[in-house]
């Protein structure tokens, strides 16, 4: 038999069929309440007016058809208290009316109210997490050399900012330089050894293929996660840069592709065929609401390309069979969970198996809009003629707010803090936007 108290009632009323109450007791908690003042009264009688209808429609049913039924109303007590109560209505056999069994959930209401709250401060430490770990990447990415943290137990990459990326080619979960050679491969583990023993090691020179001479520095650092390298690595002899140009003189203007790719008004990005970034522009970062490349330089494209039948593998089997992919509709999913309408066109390094991919992404969620918008206010000034200039563009500001509020709604699922965060608003200033325009329940 459950003996806990939240099981227990707070009220049982006895109810005839007409829906007075005969009889009614009360628990403990309420041992201070004259419940004999009841007895004689409809039940109607004793809740708020606008609750009337939910205890007539709990009597009738069990009346007309011996229906069970449980609702929540504010209970005025004799005493002249209101107490929120859930009501759960069982019929007795033949005429003898039904038992109305009450159960106080102010308690369960200050549970929920602490849960939001305690939701609601889980929301902030998220935040302002990310907003750590956009610094902490900046940071790194401010570095002009190449740092890369190691596990120590399978020298396998676990962080690498934009420059180690780039020119070395490391990104999480490779394995770190496995193409030395035999002397160098020495070299690094003598002075992995130094570093367990003391901590940190000078500086190394390693010959790296293809690339020349790079100075390896290497630390040791600990955390919760397990023990890792530091690696801080820098060309030697100028070895490791990528030429613009050539030997073109300053007053050749060499063309500088970098500078151009990272202009585009359209996304772009070059992947592995793995379907891991190598290359990012800054159209991309936005569409994917990344902070800095480094947010997705080594990461898998399938993070924001996934939607069935136009994934990244999708369209790199297209490209291996094709040669390219021309304008392919798809969603690109944010990192604060915008969708956003793409076209993707794609083509490989070279036909056959390319051992690269480069994609353009270019956003068309515009297109549609501009239409609508230019449809929408063809439509406004039609009907309103003599309207005064003031107030049109009053109403029409009001008409693209209230739609821009409603679609990053829906992007974020209805989380109001995301979409806040697209639309660039305060949590309060997103509220009584809402309720300006009566979007509160969307």
């Amino acid at each position: 038999m459950i003996d806990d108290p939240q099981f227990h009632p707070d009220i049982t009323l006895t109810i005839d069929g007409g829906g007075v109450i005969r009889n009614a007791v009360s628990a403990e908690t309420l041992a201070g309440e004259p419940m004999e003042q009841w007895r004689g009264q409809r039940w109607i009688d004793t809740v708020p007016p606008d609750m009337a209808r939910q205890v007539a429609r709990a009597v009738e049913g069990a009346r007309r058809e011996g229906d069970s039924s449980c609702f929540t109303v504010n209970q005025r007590l004799p005493s002249g208290r209101e107490l929120l109560l859930e009501y759960t209505t069982v019929k007795l056999g033949g005429k003898s009316g039904l038992i109305a069994v009450g159960r106080n959930v102010e308690a369960i209401s200050e549970l929920r109210s602490r849960l939001a709250h305690v939701q609601l401060e889980r929301e902030q430490d998220y935040w302002k997490l990310r907003e750590i770990e956009t610094r902490y990447r900046a940071l790194l990415d401010a570095s002009s050399g190449a740092v890369v943290l190691v596990r120590v137990t399978n020298l396998r990459v676990v962080e690498a900012n934009v420059a180690a990326t780039k020119l070395l080619g490391l990104v999480p979960g490779g394995e770190f330089l496995p193409r030395l050679a035999e002397q160098d491969r020495r070299n690094l583990e003598a002075t992995l050894d130094t570093a367990r023993l003391n901590g940190r090691a000078p500086s190394i020179a390693l010959h790296l293929l293809n690339d020349g001479p790079w100075s390896l520095r290497t630390s040791m650092l600990t955390s919760e996660a397990g023990v890792f390298y530091l690696f801080q690595m820098a060309p030697l002899s100028g070895g490791g840069e990528v030429a613009q140009g050539g030997s073109a003189s300053r007053d050749s203007e060499p063309v500088s592709v970098d500078n151009l790719l990272q202009r585009m008004p359209d996304g772009f990005v070059i992947i592995d065929r793995e379907g891991v970034a190598r290359r990012v522009n800054h159209t991309f970062l936005d569409l994917a609401q990344a902070g800095v490349e480094s947010a997705v330089i080594g990461q898998n494209l399938k993070r924001w390309l996934s939607q069935p039948g136009t994934s990244i593998r999708v369209i790199m089997n297209l490209v291996e069979r094709h040669g390219a992919v021309r304008a392919m509709r798809t969603t690109l999913d944010g990192e604060l969970g915008a969708a956003t309408e793409v076209e993707i066109s794609a083509v490989g390094d070279r036909l056959g198996q390319p051992n690269y991919f480069g994609l353009i992404i270019r956003d068309v969620t515009s297109r549609s809009r501009e239409s609508e918008e230019a449809l929408s206010m063809t439509a406004l000034l039609e009907r309103s003629p003599d309207t005064t200039l003031e107030s049109l563009v009053k109403s029409s500001t009001e008409a693209i707010e209230r739609q821009r509020i409603a679609e990053a709604l829906a992007r974020a699922g209805h989380n109001r803090t995301m979409a806040a965060k697209s639309l660039g608003l305060s949590r309060q200033s997103l509220h009584s936007k809402l309720k300006k325009y009566r979007l509160e329940n969307k």
